[in-house]
């Protein structure tokens, strides 16, 4: 196993996906953002608690919309049918990962996160372990995931506005990430959410009806194209088909243990049931969330079966086959492409990029709005200037959103990998690092400060050296094979686990009122909109401690 797991984001042809200025699908892409851009100023929040969690009032239908378009972003809408299409049966061990998780999320963080009732991730992670070197650890390992999360889908937004308007792909980067920025600022949280519900429907409408009016253009289905492509895997080239030829078995298991426990630990998908009024309406909206998931990933291998025969059939797929098959800027645009080689209308292939654009937008918006809080309430407010107005925590928060929203951009201009292992990257880095300290305080009341800030400290330097390995500078062959950067989590998580149990079993217990709060988030007396834990301890005992460190 080398760092070659890794596939090259690669050119495309322009001819194959005709890319030229169309005059629906642009107008279709730009009447889409115009009404993001709407719903974020109708929406706008001057007050920290509308900016970072929509003052705790979404619904469980909403919310689980939101959890749809927030969780199928560019990756799962473009880059998982690119995955499939380009490593076949490796490709499933992202739509396992990415399910799955939602699992374990339902069953042990949901409703207790909802209780413990913070704004962010890291506030959670500082407040349990009464530490603020937790906190701001917390808070890198969320701006982090935020950005390399967002390269990915700012890769997606350029390489849709590529083919929808004909011109060069940093134009449509720049352009693309300036109005997710722009609509961000003014709205937070809130209209974040609303347009997320709005960025669901687009995305799925566009996607299941890609997925059954291609299969049926096409020949290869019917009524249940999920099912039907199955006839199809005999005929596709082994490559695509058969277990374990584009990686390894433990790779394969590596990488789905990452995307499980990493779903368990990205800060956008937990900051979602902060946004609820209960711990019931986060069960619920996690399972609506599921269902609007399943839509989709069900689909995604299908399409991606008929894109790959369609694009071995057409006059380019020779081209390729020269040179080792389809490049990756072909796979992560295998949406797009399936509809065009099926030689659809031209505004029914603007359709199918405009849910694309539309599921990128939405992530983009979850994963700064989690990397802006991280900075002004985890870092700014927490840390620095625990005196600070509503006004300049607002002010600090939409700073930090244009800053990322530019260093995003510029790094996308040439990313390092595919869309979706770009995506992954930031699975394994919330598996190894967060996804311990959540499961830990939330379940094991004697997890302290010095185990949580021993386990943190090693999972991220685990993971730095993982992807220095395979994507910066190569040291170790054994390392590459057994630590891999997009399935390093297989190691890491279950060394971080040892190492703050261990840590935590050799120092001194946490204060009983940390304790009181890890069990008031599995007490079955039910809490107020806005109350937290650590508020219902405190009317209890009285008194607040400060940060240990």
């Amino acid at each position: 196993m080398t760092p070659s797991v890794f596939l090259q984001s690669g050119d495309l042809l322009p001819e194959a996906l005709n890319i030229s200025f169309k005059l629906v699908p642009a107008i279709m892409v730009v009447g889409m953002l115009t009404l993001f851009l709407a719903i974020g100023y109708v929406f706008k929040v001057a007050d920290t608690e509308g900016m970072w969690v929509a003052g705790r009032s979404i619904g469980n239908i909403e919310n689980g919309m939101a959890i749809g378009a927030n969780w199928m972003s560019a990756a799962s809408y473009l880059g998982l049918a690119g995955l499939v299409a380009l490593s076949g049966f490796y490709g499933l061990a992202f739509i396992i990962g990415w399910t799955a998780g939602y699992f374990v999320l339902l069953i042990f963080l949901a409703a207790q996160m909802r209780r413990f009732g913070k704004y962010t991730a890291p506030d959670f992670v500082g407040d349990r372990f009464n530490s603020d070197t937790a906190r701001a650890i917390g808070a890198l390992t969320t701006i982090l995931i935020g950005f390399v999360y967002s390269v990915g889908q700012a890769r997606g937004m350029g390489l849709v506005g590529l083919y929808v308007f004909g011109t060069d792909y940093v134009t449509m980067v720049i352009v693309m990430m300036a109005i997710t920025v722009g609509y961000l600022t003014i709205s937070g949280m809130m209209g974040a959410t609303k347009n997320m519900a709005v960025q669901y429907v687009i995305l799925i409408i566009a996607f299941l009806t890609a997925v059954y009016v291609v299969g049926f253009t096409g020949g290869y289905s019917t009524v249940l194209p999920h099912i039907e492509y199955g006839q199809l895997i005999g005929e596709l080239s082994t490559e695509f088909s058969e277990p374990f030829v584009n990686a390894g078995f433990y790779l394969w298991i590596a990488t789905a243990f990452s995307l499980i426990f990493g779903t368990c630990g990205l800060p956008h998908v937990l900051v979602r049931f902060y946004t609820v009024e209960n711990e019931k309406t986060a069960r619920q909206s996690t399972v609506w969330g599921l269902f609007f998931i399943l839509l989709l990933y069900w689909s995604a291998p299908a399409l991606a079966a008929f894109g790959v025969d369609l694009y071995d059939a057409s006059q380019y797929g020779p081209t390729f086959a020269a040179n080792g098959g389809m490049s990756g800027g072909e796979g992560d645009l295998i949406v797009v492409l399936a509809a065009q080689l099926s030689n659809l209308p031209t505004w029914f292939v603007g359709l199918v990029a405009a849910g694309g654009i539309a599921a990128a937008i939405a992530t983009t918006a979850g994963l700064f709005i989690t990397a802006s809080s991280a900075v002004s309430h985890d870092i700014y407010t927490n840390i620095i200037n625990p005196d600070a107005t509503q006004r300049q925590q607002v002010f600090v928060g939409r700073a930090t959103i244009v800053a990322l929203g530019i260093i995003v951009t510029v790094t996308a201009f040439d990313p390092p990998a595919l869309v979706g292992e770009l995506v992954a990257l930031a699975f394994s880095l919330a598996a190894i690092v967060l996804f311990p300290m959540f499961f830990l305080g939330l379940w094991w009341e004697n997890t302290n400060r010095q185990g949580a800030l021993a386990g943190m400290s090693v999972g991220l330097a685990l993971w730095v050296a993982a992807v220095v390995n395979d994507l910066i500078f190569h040291f170790s062959d054994l390392f590459a094979e057994f630590v891999p950067a997009i399935g390093a989590a297989l190691v890491g998580t279950p060394l971080v686990f040892v190492v703050t149990i261990a840590v935590s079993m050799a120092t001194d217990e946490p204060p009983e009122r940390i304790k009181k709060m890890v069990r008031q988030c599995h007490s079955p007396e039910p809490m107020g909109q806005q109350q937290s834990a650590e508020d219902v301890v405190m009317s209890a005992d009285g008194g607040q401690s400060p940060a240990d460190d």
